[in-house]
């Protein structure tokens, strides 16, 4: 019956993947229905802690989006990458990397690969350098930030061990960043030079979209996008200083069967709340909308992402919770003394996910109930970018639409794309470097 089940399981993702945006979580809905009706099993639960810290980042993410400060961000790095045209192959992916690292959130390369493009055409680079490395820093640089969704699906699962986030930023930061250096290293030289390439013909060039024009703030406008920027950033070092020094953060007492306990708020309730109280003095001080905020793309982005992780990890919850002991001691049999084999399983399913995020909360139970020590998980995470690997993700198709030249390609067999060999050589080099950090500092 296991297979069965599994079946359904696997059967819910693809189709899921297929139908993109929500449908992932709504083909979870369908797949419980048939697990705990049909098959007996029990419910399992959706990851409620996740979810609550998702939601109150993305809330924060849009209030200082409405505000300005998402295209304040923009504007700043738009401004670096023309300062050194000649170079955009190794500034673009680092000033991206920083921007999405500070952001905690991918939609803001949207904006920065129609001119990244149009800086390394006009510089007679090849565009697939500069683009095809940014997509996959952009995805590296999510791993690395304190506030992304995948990060908080981190902290979350990890939670019940001694382990804070700056302890994971240690490893996180500099492993993803040695290993996107080695990525822009590694397409520098990359195919024929733009001046040998044949020309596109002038009905593709026609086809491809314009880039969005650039909104220029300018006085109060300008001095809210910053406030708000400056806001969410200090809230940020609030989480991280909040992580690294836990003495700080606030202390209670409980009264239990008439015993007074002195209790520690924990780190995923101090993020959800900092997070929330942020969005609000955002729209106090910064004169960001609420109604602006619900409907920008930010807000739309994270409203999709929850509700695939909602369905999706449901459904494996219910799916681990009737198969537990079978699942263990399967996977313990498998990755018996080969324990690097889990990020195999996390490169996999991310592949088939589409969500960095979704894959911690789905996989990482089956890490922790086999027991896999924190060190090596850490090590691992980086495995979670394998999204590249099929060229359907939405950065992917914008860097090739947006590359008037023609020379990012998805490819005729598929996975010989432009993001193959910059993918796998940061993601690789990522996992060793984290093996490194990870077992020297953690």
């Amino acid at each position: 019956m296991i297979w069965l089940e599994l079946a359904v399981l696997l059967g819910c993702i693809l189709i899921g993947s297929r139908l993109g945006g929500i449908g992932m979580g709504t083909m979870g809905g369908i797949g419980l229905v048939v697990l705990v009706f049909a098959f007996g099993l029990p419910p399992g639960g959706p990851p409620g802690v996740v979810l609550g810290m998702i939601i109150a980042v993305i809330t924060a993410l849009s209030a200082m989006e409405a505000a300005g400060g998402l295209t304040f961000l923009v504007s700043v790095a738009e401004k670096i990458l023309r300062r050194n045209p000649k170079s955009i192959t190794f500034i673009a992916p680092f000033v991206t990397y920083a921007l999405i690292f500070l952001s905690g959130t991918q939609h803001v390369i949207y904006a920065l690969l129609p001119v990244i493009a149009e800086i390394a055409r006009k510089s007679g680079i090849r565009p697939e350098r500069p683009l095809s490395i940014t997509v996959i820093a952009s995805m590296h640089g999510l791993i690395a930030s304190p506030i992304s969704a995948v990060t908080v699906a981190m902290l979350a699962q990890l939670s019940g061990r001694s382990v804070s986030l700056p302890q994971i930023m240690m490893v996180t930061i500099p492993a993803t960043l040695i290993a996107v250096f080695l990525g822009a290293l590694v397409v520098s030289r990359r195919g024929k030079e733009l001046k040998d390439e044949p020309p596109v013909p002038q009905e593709a060039e026609g086809d491809t979209p314009a880039a969005a024009p650039t909104v220029v703030l300018e006085g109060q406008a300008l001095r809210n996008a910053r406030g708000a920027t400056l806001l969410f950033f200090g809230s940020v070092v609030l989480v991280v200083l909040l992580g690294l020094f836990p003495a700080i953060r606030p202390h209670y007492t409980m009264s239990v069967d008439g015993v007074a306990i002195d209790k520690e708020v924990d780190m995923a309730q101090a993020i959800m709340i900092i997070m929330l109280a942020i969005a609000g003095l955002t729209m106090l001080l910064f004169k960001a909308s609420a109604a602006k905020a619900v409907a920008g793309p930010t807000m739309k982005s994270g409203i999709v992402a929850v509700i695939s992780i909602l369905g999706i990890s449901w459904l494996g919850s219910s799916f681990f919770a009737g198969n537990q002991e079978a699942i263990v001691e399967g996977f313990s049999g498998v990755i018996a003394g080969q324990e690097w084999l889990f990020g195999v399983g996390l490169f996999a399913l991310s592949m088939l996910l589409f969500s960095q995020a979704a894959t911690i909360v789905t996989l990482m139970p089956v890490a922790l109930a086999l027991d896999m020590p924190t060190a090596l998980l850490i090590a691992l995470y980086p495995a979670v970018n394998g999204i590249f690997f099929l060229p359907t993700y939405g950065t992917m198709l914008a860097a090739v639409s947006f590359d008037r030249t023609g020379t990012t390609r998805i490819g005729k067999v598929v996975v010989n794309h432009s993001f193959m060999l910059p993918g796998l050589v940061v993601t690789i080099s990522a996992v060793l470097l984290a093996f490194g950090f990870s077992y020297l500092l953690l």
